[in-house]
């Protein structure tokens, strides 16, 4: 069951970080978003139970190692997002990624300090009181990831104000998965002054998720933390998908009227067409097909019916006989006298509080 939550939720945090990595390397935008998930998605993968027993066939309780480091970066990541959405991205970001090097080096390093780790599934509560170095670990842990939590609830209290529609539903549901996270890591807490206290500690397995309260904080919590951060990362990414998709249908659509025009009038095609965003690839679209109407003497004001009409009464491919020359001029010189016309007044009228660009 355990194997189950984390496999999915993780599987399902690396297919949209993913997404959001081949987004990214299109738009130039949203990687530092796109590698948080993916990281929360890896650190999901590697704390399942069955992972653990493969990675510490290389070195015991590696695999706890490597999803806490993982956590860690993540965390940051999401940080650096919420504080980009929230239009306070360069406050504290060198401080946020030198504390990030701090904790991952003092962790790496009180881990492998260890001695005795045990292998399998990483559980380190019968070893605290005999390794000091493991309660560094697991306090520098719990400082860092609360300290990171506080900051992402901060900053998206302040932003879920402002926020509308689906950038506001995305805040709220990373302000719902701050209070599961905070859960967690006070459960931690909790655990280790048990361990310390208890005379003799012993390993606490947990059979399902949410078997006992305690399972439920240390393994339910997390993933459902993590599945609301995936949901909160996305939500507001949706809009933009669905113009995304719009655009691609408008493309379809416009693809044989382009053809068509650019056949006829080689001359309207743009460099580098393939280039760019789906929008800028449609704002290029439309520009080419515009040129080739003017040249065919369908000018903007002519109905779609009828503009259908003089096209497809073309006798032939060529452009000459596409539109005689005569027409073609006209249209051209009714759309440059219009251009002119609203230049003309715009340099005319004076802006708000400012002189007029004509005078």
């Amino acid at each position: 069951m355990i194997d189950v939550l984390f496999f999915g939720v993780g599987l399902f945090a690396l297919a949209v970080g993913v997404w959001r990595a081949v987004r990214a390397r299109r738009t130039g935008a949203g990687a530092g978003l796109a590698t948080s998930l993916i990281a929360l998605g890896i650190a999901l993968c590697l704390l399942s139970n069955s992972a653990q027993a493969v990675e510490s066939q290389l070195y015991p309780s590696l695999g706890r190692l490597l999803s806490n480091l993982a956590t860690m970066v993540a965390a940051y990541g999401i940080e650096v997002t919420v504080a980009e959405i929230g239009g306070v991205a360069q406050r504290r970001r060198r401080a946020r990624l030198g504390v990030l090097v701090v904790a991952l080096v003092v962790l790496t390093v009180s881990f492998f300090a260890t001695r005795g780790l045990p292998t399998g599934v990483g559980l380190f509560d019968e070893l605290y009181r005999s390794n000091p170095t493991l309660i560094v670990y697991i306090v520098v842990y719990t400082l860092y990831l609360g300290l990171a939590v506080a900051d992402i609830a901060a900053v998206s209290v302040g932003a879920v104000r402002a926020g509308r529609g689906a950038l506001r539903a995305g805040l709220s549901s990373m302000l719902v998965a701050c209070v599961f996270a905070f859960a967690y890591l006070a459960g931690k807490i909790v655990d280790l002054i048990s361990d310390l206290t208890d005379d003799h500690p012993v390993a606490k397995v947990c059979r399902g998720a949410f078997s006992t309260a305690r399972c439920a904080l240390a393994v339910g919590f997390p993933a459902i933390s993590v599945l609301l951060i995936v949901v909160g990362l996305t939500l507001p990414a949706l809009p933009a998908v669905r113009r995304s998709v719009r655009d691609a249908r408008t493309r379809a659509m416009l693809r044989p009227l382009r053809l068509f025009l650019t056949e006829r009038y080689p001359e309207i095609v743009r460099l580098d067409q393939a280039s760019g965003t789906g929008r800028e690839r449609l704002l290029t679209m439309m520009s080419e097909i515009n040129d080739g109407l003017l040249l065919a003497g369908v000018g903007p004001l002519v109905p779609a019916v009828a503009a259908v009409q003089m096209l497809r009464s073309a006798p032939d491919s060529t452009a000459a006989s596409a539109a005689p020359d005569a027409v073609a001029e006209t249209a051209f010189a009714a759309d440059v006298a219009r251009l002119r016309a609203i230049a003309r007044e715009f340099r005319a009228a004076p802006t708000a509080g400012a002189a007029s660009p004509a005078q």
